[in-house]
């Protein structure tokens, strides 16, 4: 008798087992869906979004040939200052994999310059000047991505901008014989970056790390064509690194 009920117990903690394990089997592809976030976001055409981040940018300087050879002077050191860039975003889907984005900016920065010890300068001061910038940043990019997992996608990013910088000095008449040190107002870059995108339950939000290159000379020599401060300077070029994060 004990013996019967015994295996009558372990018949049915089985079909408790198999009943239970049915149910877990039925429910899954519910809860699989609910966990993919956002799943038709990226077959929209077109969506817009906002960015916030921060920048750091430093100076290319390229010298005149005797720069090296037989003045023996140092390079012109660059201190560095974080900025903040803030901005909107336009998305045009190509197709699954390719995203054509305009995202128009701001873009402040400040940095300092430190001359080595030339013999024309007559005062410390002499050595320091601050660049302001205050760009307003407009690239157009190509996003590549990867195929999505889940919740997440890496991707790349890379394209052209051309930057206003209303903080130039360009038109000013004064050089930096009055402590002023004058850039062009307009430059054109290339971009690099890399990033990833999370879909969130209302959003998606995606950091990415950009390299931002000038291809253009920025400085403008002083009306002096002997300047201690841009005569020995050839071409001055940006080079930024910028952590974007979007809200899309």
């Amino acid at each position: 008798m004990v013996k019967n009920l015994d295996i009558l117990l372990r018949i049915k903690l089985i079909l408790l087992s198999c009943f239970f394990a049915n149910s877990l089997y039925c429910q899954y592809p519910v809860v699989k869906e609910r966990l993919i976030n956002l799943p038709s976001f990226d077959k929209k055409q077109l969506h817009y979004g906002y960015f916030l981040g921060v920048n750091q940018y430093d100076f290319k300087f390229e010298y005149i040939d005797t720069y090296y050879e037989k003045l023996k002077y140092k390079d012109v050191a660059v201190e560095q200052k974080k900025g903040f860039s803030v901005g909107l975003i336009g998305d045009l889907r190509i197709n699954e994999y390719l995203n054509l984005r305009f995202e128009p900016g701001l873009f402040y920065n400040r940095r300092e310059l430190v001359f080595p010890e030339y013999s024309d300068f007559t005062r410390e001061s002499d050595r320091l000047r601050e660049i302001k910038s205050t760009y307003i940043h407009l690239p157009l990019l190509i996003k590549i991505s990867t195929k999505r997992i889940n919740n997440f996608r890496p991707f790349i990013v890379g394209g052209f901008s051309t930057d206003f910088n209303l903080s130039s000095n360009e038109k000013n008449s004064d050089d930096n014989a009055s402590n002023v040190f004058r850039t062009t107002s307009q430059n054109i870059n290339y971009e690099l970056g890399l990033g990833f995108d999370f879909y969130l339950y209302y959003f998606k939000f995606s950091p990415s790390l950009r390299g931002i290159f000038s291809m253009q000379n920025e400085m403008i020599p002083d009306n002096d064509p002997e300047s201690a401060w841009t005569g020995k300077i050839n071409n001055m070029f940006s080079r930024g690194v910028a952590l974007i994060i979007t809200f899309e």
